[in-house]
Parts: C-alpha cells; structure tokens; sequence
C-alpha cells in the first residue's frame, strides 16, 4: 500500500513539476510592456472607421442591378435610426447591395437591428454603410440550448465540462492571442497555452485519478511531437503563411507577426479537440480493461487497449478529413469553376497549407494513441503490483 501511495506521489510531483515548469515560462515570457499596431500609411490615408448598432427604420426600394452579364443582385436603399455611437438617433439613408454582394436571404426589413460602419474621410465627411445584421439573441439562444443539453445528459461531469470550455476560451483570449500579438513566438506559446488548458480541463472533467495522470502525460509528449511535425512540415512545404485572407488583413492591420509561426501555431491548437477526446478514450480503455480482467499484464494491456484504439483513429482521421474539407468547400467549389491540373491546384499555397495542417493534426493524433495507451498501461500494471 505505501508503495503504491508512493507511486501516486511520484506521478503528483511530475505533474506538479511540468505545471510549475509551464507556469514560468510563461511569466517569463510575458510582455514587458503592451504591445501597439501601428496604423499602416493606407489606412491613416483612408481615415478613421467606427462599427455602430442601426435599426432599420424603412426600407424605402428593392430593385435589381446587374453586376455581370446575364448575373442580378438585389440592392436595397435604406433609412437607418442609429443606436450607438456619435451619430446616436440620427437617421441616415444608405444603400446595401452597392459594394457587396447580396441574396433574396440577406435582404433587410423594417424593424431589423443591424452593425453599420461609419467612416470618417480626412476632410471629416462622413459615410455610413451596413455590414451586418445583429444575430446575437439567437446564437444566446444556440448556447442556452448547448448548455441545457449538455447538463441533463452528461450531470456533473457535463457542467465541469462547460466550465472547462469557459477555462480554454480564457486561456485562448488572455493568453495565446495577446502573447502572439506581443510578438512572441508562436509555437512556444501555442504549445505552453495547450498544455495549460488541456491540464485544467482534464482534471476539471476526469478528477483526480490514474487515467487522467496518464492522459496528461500522453498529452505533454502528443503536443511537443505535433510542433516538431507541424515545424518540419512547414519548413519542407515553404509555407509562408500568407494562404489566407486573415492573414493579408493583419498585414493590412499594422500587426508585427510571424505569420509562419502563426501557421504553425495554428495547426497545434486544431488538434487540441481531437487530441483530447482520444487521450482520454484511450487512458479509460486501458483503466477498464484492467478492472474488468486484473490478470492482464501491461504488455496483455496495451494489446487489448490498441485494438480500440486502432478504431479510434480510423474515425478520427476520417473526422478530420471531413472537417477540413467542409470549411474550404466554397474554396474547393471556386477551383471548379476555374479548372486547371489538380497537381497545380494541390500546389497552391491556400490549398497546401490546408493539406499539412490536416496531416499534421492526423499525424500528431496517430501518434498519441500508442503513447499514450503505453503510459496508462505501465502505470496501471505499477500501482496493481503495489
């Protein structure tokens, strides 16, 4: 029995150790002071912007413009009440439709509560344009539902789950972001904010026991792997990080980031999810195997506990995959209609990077399943012995 108290503690104390270790490196490597975007020339040029909150008092004419041959759009002339901001309950009039595209399904009505744009040129003109209809309420509601569900089905564990949720959107907003914006690099930061929220929500959702131990484990090594494949696929690509709109905007912006490393850091924190759910499967698997069958040696173990996770991630890569696919699908749909040799497309640096950063992910989780039902099975076949 103390044995095995012994063995808990030493797997404490590593833990405690690695958070400690996370912990200053993070202090150290903190800003020393805020970090600042200088305004680009382009933007001091154009002047100044300020988004507002707009009701849509009337909708004064629909009408069709032609913006290709043979192609309409609807274009809406518009009186807006303006409900925040320096132009607060004036009436403007504007037009929607003119400089964006539109559809029969974004077309205004009156009593609409939309975000308007106001720019001010530098002669102090002043022009007003609507971007965006106000959809907060019911994506409130979309939330309210989530969390409901979430606890009747799950109980407890469920809402220790959400409060994981709400741990890793802190972590995310207060942490990697800021730290990214303040010039630090990317892949440290993105590697140190993973493992701190992964730590936090693994004990928040499994509690304090064997498997979870071993899922930490298992997800410290997984995230250091998935950097050094993330780095060697960028470097062997020559991805520049500039495959993306995002990225031209926070050139645009002024923002002083590396934009590879940014790329990089991207492909570590999309595999969190993943990552997590099969780290975890695989550390219960192992835990079960041996409740349900003591006999198992850790070799016996770690057989068993692989067959399970051979499936785990046949769909998980699949997930992956799909996941991937269907957020580039209106890009993958624009190179249809503008063929060319698939081997060029593949080629292109927006697709490519896409390509590496499911490989990466799929990489990194492939490896984490072994790694980690190693861990759980040693571990186990341990403190049972003691």
């Amino acid at each position: 029995m103390h044995a095995k108290w012994n063995i808990l503690f030493t797997i404490a104390a590593i833990i405690g150790l690695l958070v400690l270790m996370t912990l200053a490196a993070i202090a150290l490597s903190l800003p020393q002071t805020p970090a600042r975007i200088a305004p680009t020339p382009q933007a001091e040029a154009v002047g100044s912007s300020e988004t507002v909150e707009a009701r849509v008092a009337r909708v004064i004419e629909t009408t069709q413009r032609e913006i290709a041959p043979g192609q309409f759009q609807p274009v809406q002339q518009l009186e807006l009440e303006i409900l925040s901001g320096p132009l607060k309950g004036q009436r403007v009039q504007v037009e929607h439709g003119a400089m964006s595209m539109t559809s029969a399904e974004s077309l205004y009505r009156q009593g609409d509560h939309v975000l308007a744009m106001v720019m001010t040129q530098p002669g102090g003109r002043q022009f007003v344009m609507v971007t965006d209809v106000v959809r907060i309420w019911p994506l409130a509601l979309l939330v309210m539902v989530f969390i409901a569900f979430t606890v009747l089905v799950s109980g407890w564990k469920g809402a220790r789950a959400l409060l994981g949720l709400g741990i890793s959107f802190v972590v995310l907003m207060g942490f990697v972001l800021p730290q990214i914006l303040a010039g630090r690099d990317p892949v440290l930061v993105s590697v140190i904010g993973s493992f701190v929220l992964l730590a936090i929500t693994l004990y928040l959702t499994q509690g304090w026991a064997l498997k979870t131990h071993a899922a930490l484990l298992g997800v410290l090594i997984s995230l250091m792997l998935t950097g050094l494949l993330a780095s060697c696929a960028v470097g062997l690509a020559r991805l520049s990080g500039f495959g993306s709109e995002e990225a031209m905007f926070l050139q645009a912006a002024g923002a002083s980031i590396n934009l590879r490393g940014l790329l990089l850091a991207g492909m570590i924190v999309g595999t969190l999810g993943v990552l997590d759910d099969v780290i975890v499967g695989q550390a219960s698997a192992v835990m079960e195997l041996a409740e349900a069958n003591p006999a198992l040696s850790w070799r016996e173990l770690y057989t068993r506990a692989m067959n399970i996770g051979r499936d785990h991630i046949a769909a998980t890569v699949n997930t992956l995959v799909l996941a991937y696919a269907g957020a580039a699908m209106p890009l993958l749909l624009l190179f249809q209609l503008y063929p060319e040799p698939w081997l060029y497309t593949l080629n292109r640096e927006m697709i490519a990077q896409e390509i590496a950063r499911m490989l990466v992910g799929s990489l990194g989780l492939i490896a984490a399943v072994p790694m980690t039902t190693l861990i759980a099975s040693v571990l186990r076949h341990w403190v049972r012995r003691t």
